[in-house]
């Protein structure tokens, strides 16, 4: 990330880590809302339907594997958690076994990065990111109660969150929350990653630059930005329970169990502006780079968090109808 001054020098940080963790939705500065709003449905996940069939437990032992082939080259798709225990254990036998002579191991297109240098303008959005707060002077009594609770638990006071902004207000509480409860979405990714390399195998990675997306980033209604903020103090209010459940489901192949796992911020990205274009790209790229691995002969490893593996028009539906072949883990 580049910023020039007057930016504080603590706020390229934080701002990298809300952009790692929110994707497009990490930048935005927008008015708060009012202090009570009217309850609003929760928003739709782009990844709810799945495609039935593809939600098969795995025979092998570790996590579940999908395969897609072609006349000489079979690509091996691992679906991962997009939210998972830092340094989880799972049985590694069967992607060792793969990853020797693999032509390519293609990581999660999940990477982004925000690139604003030279904008004055949005130098001083950023700002306004920080400015405002505490957050927590704005909420209605009962909300307060439940997030000055919560905070304290997670050893955080109130200039902690110095934003008048609900969506940044939940951004950095899912990032305490996953920190203080040793979560993260770069696991099992960053592991690969070393075992890739130690093997000499090439790795792939893809990053994509928020800054042409700021302008439509800024216009997200406060009111999307406080049903997150909820979705987000309710998750982090019930624990890490779920989501260690559904990581142990996913290491022993358990699919259905595995796609238990919590979503409730990244169901909010899908209705912040610019979050459906980001999760479309994502799939099509994915897609896309499966299916240049095809054009090699051999194999390859490709990993692909979960829902969007198995959605309907989600990654593995594409390449189906595209002509290729789709093998579930119940097919090894």
């Amino acid at each position: 990330m580049f910023l020039h001054s007057p930016i504080p020098r603590s706020l390229p940080r934080v701002l990298k880590r809300i952009a790692a963790l929110t994707l497009v939705a990490a930048l935005a500065a927008v008015p708060a809302v009012a202090q009570t709003p009217a309850p609003a449905p929760l928003p739709d996940d782009p990844d709810a339907t799945l495609v039935e069939e593809l939600v098969v437990r795995g025979r092998l032992p570790g996590p579940a594997w999908w395969r897609v082939t072609d006349a000489d080259t079979t690509v091996y798709v691992l679906g991962v958690p997009s939210l998972a225990p830092k340094r989880m254990e799972w049985d590694r036998a069967i992607f060792e076994r793969r990853l020797q002579g693999a032509n390519v191991v293609i990581l999660p297109f999940v990477n982004v990065r925000a690139k604003v240098g030279g904008s004055v303008g949005t130098a001083f959005n950023l700002l306004r990111l920080r400015s405002g707060g505490p957050f927590e002077d704005r909420l209605d009594p009962a909300t307060r109660a439940r997030f000055v609770a919560v905070r304290t638990r997670l050893g955080q006071d109130a200039k902690h969150y110095p934003t008048s902004n609900p969506l940044a207000a939940g951004v950095q509480l899912a990032i305490d929350y996953r920190d203080r409860s040793e979560l993260t979405n770069m696991d099992p990714a960053k592991l690969v990653r070393l075992l890739a390399q130690r093997q000499r195998v090439k790795v792939v990675e893809k990053s994509y630059d928020l800054g042409p997306q700021l302008s439509g980033i800024l216009r997200t209604p406060a009111s999307t930005g406080r049903i997150c903020f909820d979705e987000v103090l309710s998750q982090a209010e019930a624990g890490p329970g779920v989501t260690r459940a559904a990581a142990r489901a996913w290491a022993v192949g358990d699919v259905e169990g595995a796609l238990q796992n919590e979503r409730t911020y990244e169901r909010c990205l899908a209705v912040i502006s610019g979050g459906r274009t980001y999760d479309e790209r994502t799939k099509a790229d994915t897609a896309a780079a499966i299916a240049g691995a095809l054009k090699q002969p051999g194999h390859a490893i490709v990993l692909v968090p979960l829902r969007p593996l198995l959605a309907q028009n989600g990654v593995l539906e594409r390449l189906r109808k595209q002509g290729l072949t789709v093998k579930t883990p119940g097919e090894e």
